[in-house]
């Protein structure tokens, strides 16, 4: 089943009195449930289009579809819901809050969701469980390694059960070891999960554990596998 659609997308930015295009007409469909990795070298235009498949950025022309609905022809109040409810982010640096342990760092988008708090723990405690932190939930993000920063993000990203998980370069401040770690987290827990999964990345071996690759450059598409 169709979640994504990206129809004839271009973005353009204006910088110095001049016209940047770091998207040039690019278009493809992602099913619910499916990895996919975007490829490409710095400057290619990955992380500008996770900001737009997100509702994080309109495009310049062109639509972004979610489940059937034109995210950018929404209300912004209507746009920001969707984007509170169907996507979990998950960055290169973690932004976690440094005055919270990590158990309390993974309810909050639970708490903005207004949702209960036993429940909030209960699920948070859960994923910790999951990405191998049962030992570290009272730890704040300064008593924690880079590695485990990152998996407490990733636990984050997946409270509110999100339909689609969105990971810009999520170990691209990770030693290979660690980033292999982080990965599994992410593949395991997606699955598990029944979740979309969109990870952005300039390591193209990554690309072989996905269900689709998009490759880019100079903001096109110039290779899909499926």
């Amino acid at each position: 089943m169709e979640i994504l659609k990206v129809d004839n997308v271009t973005k353009t930015y204006h910088m110095d009195g001049e016209d940047v295009r770091a998207l040039r007409d690019v278009s493809f469909t992602l099913d619910a449930g499916d990895i996919t990795v975007i490829l490409g070298p710095s400057g290619s235009g990955k992380s500008t289009l996770l900001t737009l498949l997100g509702g994080l950025s309109s495009p310049s022309e062109g639509k972004v579809y979610c489940k059937g609905k034109s995210l950018y022809d929404m209300p912004g109040e209507q746009l920001a819901q969707w984007r509170n409810k169907l996507f979990g982010f998950v960055f290169q640096f973690h932004y976690l809050m440094p005055e919270l342990t990590a158990l309390e760092n993974v309810t909050l988008p639970g708490q903005v969701a207004r949702r209960e708090y036993g429940v909030c723990e209960a699920r948070a405690a859960a994923l910790l469980y999951h990405v191998g932190l049962k030992d570290r939930m009272i730890h704040k993000p300064g008593e924690l390694s880079g590695g485990e920063q990152q998996r407490v993000a990733v636990a984050r990203a997946l409270m509110n059960e999100p339909e689609i998980i969105l990971a810009d370069e999520p170990t691209g401040n990770l030693d290979a070891k660690t980033a292999e770690g982080i990965h599994d987290v992410l593949w395991e827990l997606c699955q598990k999960e029944g979740r979309t999964l969109i990870v952005v990345t300039h390591y193209e071996p990554l690309g072989k554990r996905a269900d689709h690759i998009l490759t880019l450059n100079a903001g096109q598409v110039i290779k899909k596998r499926s």
